[in-house]
């Protein structure tokens, strides 16, 4: 299956994003800072609007988990 995912750096001005989504988070509880993870993932997934390319991050991001992840946190 392939939609064309881009998997190379493709980001502009990396290190602004990333203070800026870390800005966003600052003074929310965990709970609310994956809701905003959650819906920021939503909002971008319509952005991409393509289903192949959505599911090829999903599997890429599945796999890129260490074998333990799933479990952390999970006792």
């Amino acid at each position: 299956m392939t939609g064309n995912l881009v998997t190379t750096p493709n980001l502009q001005d990396a290190d602004h994003f990333y203070a800026a989504f870390v800005a966003t988070h600052a003074g929310l509880s965990d709970e609310a800072s994956e809701l905003l993870n959650a819906r920021l993932i939503l909002v971008l997934a319509n952005h991409i609007g393509q289903r192949s390319v959505l599911e090829e991050a999903l599997d890429l991001a599945k796999a890129s988990l260490t074998p333990t992840a799933d479990t952390a946190g999970h006792s």
